[in-house]
């Protein structure tokens, strides 16, 4: 049991999945705050392919 808790092996693993959900939260919360700007945005790019 101590052996298993000395490893680290997975221990790279978790760090990377660590920096993938601090980004997604952050691009989630920009989106939340910029909603309206994006909506406008993407409506614009809509028009102009019409």
């Amino acid at each position: 049991m101590v052996e298993f808790l000395r490893s680290e092996d997975g221990q790279g693993l978790v760090e990377y999945a660590l920096i993938i959900a601090v980004i997604a939260i952050t691009v989630i919360l920009a989106m939340v705050f910029f909603r309206d700007q994006l909506s406008n945005y993407f409506s614009n790019i809509g028009n102009n392919l019409t």
